[in-house]
């Protein structure tokens, strides 16, 4: 079979003004296009459109990742894909790649085989530049922190308790601890900084979670970027800095419109960490799509446990909106891998193995119906080493669950070869469902009965500690008047503990909480656990290496 860069660049795409109007009814005066296959919508016409009624929202899920991967944007395009192949007016909403990953470990994010959106190679690096922009409002807010200081400082900030980071999106490890303003006073006041990839950046969070420019400013302006020597929150709106920011991210704030190599239409825009923030592409283009299109297929980032979680406690939260179905990715690889196969093994049937790793997939599944109250449908994404036996055993291991499943071949056959899943998330769409949508926690409850919540509902913690600094951390959070945010519990995506070797369905470990970081304008604390990074490092073998550009301006290798 062809490789992903290959099938993508061999496709016939149509102009993206025929895609709008002809899939969404947007009239080509709606659109901003960048080249022919690429435009924001207007958001003045978006805007336009909120007396429409919403349509169904679908949100694809998985159970917790293998290193094979289990292909969850892949399925939320071959889902689309089949669904606008029966007819239906359907439109996916993703999140943009980062170029950290798609020259670090993973590579890139637009889907695979023969369920990609395009033009593939444009999503994955510079797209339509809102990483850039993101980057830009990002690193000004913290000129403009340094260039206070130097000139008297005088809202009395403490440089020593400065937050706020400079960004960059790449992996790049030597900039996780930097020191700036070296080289004399002419360069400012010398202090330890530090740099996040931008898709960790609360900016982005704020980006993915706003409405309207005017929300967008106002979320800006609350950030809170260190504290002053009477231990006061400072903000970006007592920098004067909301203003420039949002001037920067105007444009980038309207939402981003490509295809699928089938000519189904998708949203791309934004693309927060799914473990540092909330792991969801922006609430603009998920609400754009409910109302231009019948059904709305989106994914959040990692296993229901991080991803769901954080769509549904924060981004549903925040925004109003209900999933009206999850489908959760399962492959028999993942299973066989949860379920103790190591990995060079993965590709030789074991059937015992299948039923051992179920329990992964089991404690998914009882948290998307027990605690987020969303009917499931499992897709069982099949690779050419599964054999029928494994497929019909993971069926009949769900159906136990009182859930369908439905084997698909999307990334072999595109949207046809998840015609039968497309029928099965109609079904459930169509049906009443027998669960009430709920969050894990509630509003008023403290930050620490949140965090036990997540901890004890979700990932079957025996118990929750802190580390001293950590505690404080919290306690002044709450001093300072935001006890009751939602929590972002970041903690690795392999495991349900904070040990990414337990596999499974740990139960009665310890979820230990290092660090507690103010999300202020975003409007969520993070809670980090274990050993998280903010700031990637590339792998010995990085993906950039296998990236070229040929003489004739093709480019090469991406994946």
């Amino acid at each position: 079979m062809q490789s992903d860069i290959e099938i993508a660049n061999a496709a016939v795409l149509r102009p993206i003004r025929e895609v709008a109007a002809e899939t969404l009814g947007i009239a080509e005066e709606h659109l901003v296009p960048y080249g022919h296959y690429k435009a924001k919508v207007d958001i003045g016409y978006l805007t336009s459109l909120a007396d429409r009624p919403l349509g169904k929202l679908v949100l694809v899920t998985a159970l917790s990742p293998t290193p094979p991967g289990e292909g969850k944007t892949t399925t939320t395009v071959g889902l689309t894909d089949a669904l606008h192949g029966l007819g239906h007016r359907t439109v996916a909403c993703l999140r943009e790649p980062s170029m950290g990953p798609v020259f670090g470990m993973k590579g890139g994010a637009a889907g695979g085989g023969w369920s990609q959106v395009v033009p593939m190679t444009d999503i994955n690096l510079h797209f339509t530049g809102d990483f850039a922009a993101i980057a830009a409002a990002n690193n000004l807010l913290s000129a403009l922190i340094d260039n206070h200081v130097h000139h008297g400082n005088e809202l009395d900030i403490d440089v020593r308790s400065v937050t706020w980071k400079r960004v960059l999106d790449m992996n790049d490890r030597a900039l996780r601890e930097v020191t700036v303003a070296l080289g004399g006073h002419a360069n400012g006041f010398p202090r330890s900084e530090g740099f996040d990839i931008v898709v960790a950046s609360e900016l982005m969070a704020i980006f993915c979670l706003t409405e309207s420019w005017a929300d967008l400013k106002n979320r800006i302006g609350d950030i809170v970027i260190g504290y002053d020597r009477s231990t006061k929150p400072v903000t970006a709106r007592d920098l004067d800095a909301h203003g420039a920011m949002a001037a920067l991210l105007r444009d980038a704030l309207a939402p981003n419109l490509v295809q699928t190599i089938e000519g189904a239409p998708a949203f791309v825009h934004g693309g927060p960490f799914a473990n540092i923030a909330h792991g969801c592409s922006s609430v603009m283009a998920t609400r754009a799509g409910l109302r231009l299109a019948d059904i709305v297929v989106t994914e959040a980032g990692f296993g229901a446990d991080l991803g769901a979680e954080k769509f549904v406690d924060i981004k549903c939260r925040k925004s109003g909106l209900r999933p009206d179905v999850a489908v959760v990715v399962a492959t028999v690889r993942a299973l066989k891998y949860h379920g103790g196969v190591a990995l060079a093994d993965l590709g030789t049937e074991d059937l015992d193995a299948v039923d051992a790793g179920m329990v992964n997939l089991r404690r998914h599944l009882s948290n998307i119906r027990d605690v987020y109250g969303i009917q499931p449908v499992v897709a069982v994404n099949r690779f050419p080493t599964d054999t029928d036996d494994e497929i019909a055993r993971v069926v009949e291991l769900v159906a136990e669950e009182g859930v369908r499943a439905f084997p698909a071949t999307h990334f072999a056959d595109g949207g046809a070869g998840a015609k039968d899943l497309a029928e099965g998330v109609l079904a459930a769409l169509e049906g009443e469902s027998a669960y009430d949508f709920s969050f894990t926690y509630d509003d008023e409850m403290s930050l620490t009965e949140k965090v036990e919540a997540i901890a004890t509902r979700l990932y079957g913690a025996g118990l929750v500690t802190w580390d001293a600094k950590a505690r404080r951390r919290l306690q002044r959070i709450e001093r300072d008047g935001y006890e009751k945010l939602p929590v972002c519990v970041a903690k690795t995506q392999y495991s349900f503990s904070t040990d990414p070797t337990s596999l499974g369905a740990p139960s009665g470990h310890e979820l230990h909480v290092r660090e507690v970081r103010l999300s202020a304008g975003a409007g969520f604390v993070v809670v980090v656990c274990g050993d998280m990074m903010t700031m990637p490092g590339l792998p010995r073998d990085p993906s950039a290496s296998r990236i070229d550009l040929a003489d004739d301006g093709t480019i090469l290798g991406l994946s």
